[in-house]
């Protein structure tokens, strides 16, 4: 009896069973979001009918867990006053992380969301943050307040727009 060709070559198969068990980790990652769904408590918090913005410096960018088991957050500090310092949640560290919204200390930012308390503080959960006349990173629609890592890659094309 003639052996298969992948009996033959080993590293063949092991080739195979890692490139499923990535396809179907990436394929489980969008189902759970870590407590970032669309009706998660921390998402109800966000009430686009009070819309605010506000400008200021950027003093830090980090990460941070919004609430009790949710997967982390990129965050940002901006220094809108001398006295006023803000936190500013952008969105999932997974939906973009620290390193790839496109921001660096130092930079003079409006940024557009709203205010919500957590645990006795004061947060601000963006929609968009722009940076002079031409960088703007969006990550909610602004009408609803709908988070673009909940869209698929067309909806968030159309929204970005």
């Amino acid at each position: 009896m003639k052996r298969p060709f992948y009996l033959k070559q080993p590293w063949i198969v092991l080739a195979l069973l890692l490139v499923s068990f990535a396809v179907s980790a990436q394929a489980a990652g969008p189902q759970d979001m870590g407590g970032w769904e669309k009706d998660a408590p921390y998402n109800q918090l966000y009430d686009a009918r009070e819309l605010d913005s506000f400008k200021g410096r950027v003093q830090k960018i980090f990460t941070v867990v919004p609430m009790p088991g949710m997967a982390p957050a990129t965050a940002i500090l901006v220094e809108e006053a001398e006295d006023a310092v803000n936190v500013v949640h952008i969105c999932p560290e997974w939906f973009a992380g620290p390193q790839d919204i496109g921001l660096r200390r130092g930079d003079r930012v409006n940024v557009k969301g709203v205010w919500a308390e957590m645990d006795g503080e004061f947060v601000f959960m963006a929609a968009k943050v722009k940076k002079g006349d031409f960088f703007e990173f969006k990550v909610r629609v602004t009408s609803d307040g709908t988070p673009f890592w909940t869209m698929s890659k067309e909806e968030q094309e159309k929204h970005r727009n």
